[in-house]
């Protein structure tokens, strides 16, 4: 096909303002004009489309239909526009030898397809060189081109203008009423397309603005048709989906491993919930729980309807899943918190709640299994030989598996000793895997997996520890091991509360004892004092001078004895509130040992008592060596009182661990078990003293304990073979 001599370039290109031109003034030029609409009319209001992306409008139709029109008038050109704002964009073109990005967009001014739209109808012009309209291409000065036009405006159905369809010939010719009519066909075609790419872009519109939203959702939404088949899943949906395969229609085994209801019923496939509401169902609120094999199992909410069309046929149905795991917990975190509250609101002690607690925690979390270990007061005081002992455990109904619970732990072995000794929680991932502190026997005997420990502290120390054990293997968990810590607290304080009741109990007990006892030890010497007084007054000379010496030596015992019960008394008081200072300094306790053996052996002389020593050459400890040496001649001096019918006293000083232990045993008259703890409170006296009158205030072993505890140590009485009394003293070896 020969160049068109139509400069297109040109019809581009300009801008005249004198483009536009009234409805007389082209019925004075071509009477095949009259049929279009008035100037000024509103027909042209691309508002919608001037919005539009300028991908949006993309067919290859649009070239044919360009084509056909160029063919169906035999014009050597065919252009279809469309209409954006105050331009025109090529829509589709045929026989066009300028470049399409030439004339891709122009301006509606100075071009003949945008006379079209100024105008609002059709435009004819037989010859581009005669008509008036023909220099709105052409520059200043230069001579008109021959050529032919005709152009029709593209309408929707409410008379808006949308684009432009038109021919053009290289030369002059007379456009026919065929001409005319196929032009204004392919406008119609036009619409047409147009209209159907503009509803294609509200849809894919509406369909963004759609996923938009409901990918936003923090619900899962699942839809169906009719038949079934999957039509819709969020993106919230397919990370509930997780690793499992989202089904393509309900036909198919659309259930989860492990789904059930509410109840842990199993679910099968006709429970499928978007399958209830595609047969006619409307859920609310229905609760879904997926147990997956090794993680914790998932709570869901699922809202489900069937979608009815405007006939009131089923055209399909969609459900909205909801994760409420989180809450779920919540609620179970509170219930398990109330249960324990409960279960040690009415226990007497620790060793009767435990087991409550156990089964509180057990039942409303999910828990396997759970022990509480209690530290073993009578062995914590030394690393070495301290250990834990088991006071409850419990185990899920139902639990099949054997689990092994031993009856003690030394500190810093097995899992509740090494929580014991870390003083924080400890959470295993899995127990039987060869980093665990559970044996690998003991693991796959009980089928027990993670694992959670947590010290139970009384003020600063831990006195049990509260451990957990789940039936699969679990990543640790925050906010469970905040709830179990806040657990143990309520444990804690529980015993702090029943520590101060006793105390209290105890403490009442022994003020009423405390006062009778003391009444009873300062009568006696007053009472004697008292009475030797009145008889000097009132003997003569003859009685004083046989008998006053030995009546003076009397009020002298007793008042010594009194002074020493009163000194022991405010020695005492001055311990326990801290106002006696305890001096701290390296010393050699073996030698402050001999020098109170030696001088009890001085005491004892000639008389049927034997005491043998066992002490290492040094042994260097900080310590107060007054303070110290007043320990030892107290536990020295009751051996030697508690053995009125001699015996044999042995004393042994040794090192174990960190500590140093001194141990002072007689053969005496020893003390019944259920007396040893009560010999360490004030002023008591074991009953076999008092019933053999043995002198004695029974101060000594409780200001020893005082200041025993100054040096961060212990005292106590402890089992011994055959007749008489092992007092049993351990004091740290390292500065505290």
């Amino acid at each position: 096909m020969p160049r068109s001599d139509l400069d297109l370039e040109r019809i581009s290109s300009r801008e005249s303002a004198e483009a536009r031109t009234s409805a007389d003034e082209r019925g004075t030029g071509d009477e095949r004009g009259t049929g279009a609409q008035e100037p000024g009319h509103d027909a042209h209001k691309p508002e919608h489309s001037a919005k539009l992306h300028r991908g949006v409008l993309t067919s290859g139709a649009a070239d044919h239909l360009a084509a056909l029109l160029a063919r169906s008038v035999q014009a050597r050109c065919g252009l279809v526009h469309f209409v954006e704002g105050d331009r025109l964009r090529l829509y589709g073109e045929y026989g066009l030898e300028t470049p399409r990005e030439v004339i891709a967009d122009i301006p509606i001014a100075n071009s003949l397809s945008g006379l079209v739209v100024t105008l609002g109808r059709e435009v004819v012009i037989d010859d581009l060189a005669a008509d008036p309209h023909g220099s709105v291409m052409l520059p200043k000065g230069a001579s008109r081109r021959p050529g032919a036009f005709l152009g029709r405006p593209i309408l929707d159905d409410q008379g808006t203008i949308l684009g432009v369809c038109c021919a053009f010939e290289a030369g002059p010719r007379r456009w026919s009423a065929e001409d005319l009519a196929a032009v204004e066909e392919a406008a119609q075609v036009g619409t047409l397309l147009i209209t159907e790419q503009l509803a294609r872009y509200e849809v894919d519109r509406q369909r963004r603005f759609l996923d938009a939203v409901l990918d936003s959702l923090h619900d899962g939404v699942t839809a169906c048709d009719a038949d079934g088949k999957i039509v819709l899943v969020n993106r919230r949906m397919h990370k509930l989906w997780g690793d499992a395969r989202v089904p393509q229609n309900l036909g198919e085994n659309a259930t989860v491993a492990g789904l059930t209801d509410a109840l842990g019923e199993p679910l099968g496939h006709d429970d499928i919930t978007l399958l209830r509401a595609l047969r006619g169902e409307k859920l609310r609120g229905d609760e879904l729980i997926v147990h997956g094999r090794g993680r914790p199992a998932r709570h869901y909410i699922v809202d489900a309807q069937p979608i009815i069309g405007p006939d009131g046929r089923t055209l399909g149905a969609v459900q909205a899943v909801q994760d409420v795991t989180r809450r779920k917990r919540a609620e179970r975190f509170r219930t398990c918190e109330l249960n324990v509250i409960t279960a040690l609101a009415d226990a007497p002690g620790i060793e009767a709640a435990g087991p409550r607690v156990l089964e509180a925690i057990v039942r409303t979390l999910g828990w396997t299994h759970a022990e509480l270990w209690l530290v073993d007061d009578s062995a914590s005081k030394g690393a070495e030989t301290a250990v834990i002992r088991s006071a409850a455990q419990w185990s899920a109904p139902g639990w099949e598996a054997e689990i092994e619970v031993p009856a003690e732990l030394p500190y810093g072995v097995g899992l509740a000793g090494r929580a014991w000794q870390a003083g924080k929680p400890l959470w295993i991932r899995d127990v039987g895997s060869p980093q665990s502190l559970i044996s690998p026997e003991t693991a796959a005997e009980s089928q027990l997996h993670a694992a959670l420990a947590i010290p139970v502290r009384h003020g600063l120390e831990a006195f049990g520890v509260l451990t957990v054990f789940a039936g699969s293997a679990e990543n640790a968990d925050d906010e469970l091991v905040a709830l179990m810590s806040g657990i143990v607290a309520h444990i804690g304080q529980f015993v702090e509360r029943r520590l101060v009741e006793d105390l209290q109990r105890q403490l009442t007990r022994t003020k009423n004892e405390y006062l009778a006892l003391i009444g009873h030890e300062l009568r006696t010497p007053l009472t004697s004092i008292g009475a030797y007084t009145e008889l000097l007054r009132e003997a003569d000379a003859r009685t004083l001078a046989e008998d006053g010496p030995a009546m003076l030596e009397v009020i002298d015992r007793n008042t010594t004895q009194l002074r020493h019960i009163i000194t022991e008394l405010l020695e005492l008081s001055a311990l326990d509130t801290g106002h006696a200072n305890v001096h701290l300094t390296p010393l050699d306790l073996a030698e402050v040992v001999q020098e109170a053996v030696d001088r009890t052996r001085e005491a004892v002389a000639g008389e049927p008592l034997t005491i043998a020593t066992d002490l290492p050459t040094e042994l260097i400890l900080p310590g107060d060596r007054k303070r110290l040496r007043q320990v030892v001649d107290n536990l020295l001096g009751n051996a030697v009182k508690y053995s009125p019918d001699g015996g044999r006293i042995t004393v042994t000083l040794r090192v174990t661990g960190r500590c140093a232990e001194l141990a002072v045993s007689d053969t005496g008259i020893g003390v019944s078990p259920d007396e040893r703890d009560k010999m360490f409170t004030g002023l008591y006296r074991t009953s076999r003293a008092r019933d053999r009158a043995i002198p004695g205030s029974g101060l000594g072993l409780t200001l020893s304990r005082a200041v025993v505890q100054r040096h961060h140590g212990t005292v106590e009485l402890v089992p011994h073979e055959g007749p008489g009394t092992t007092v049993l003293v351990k004091l740290p070896l390292d500065a505290r």
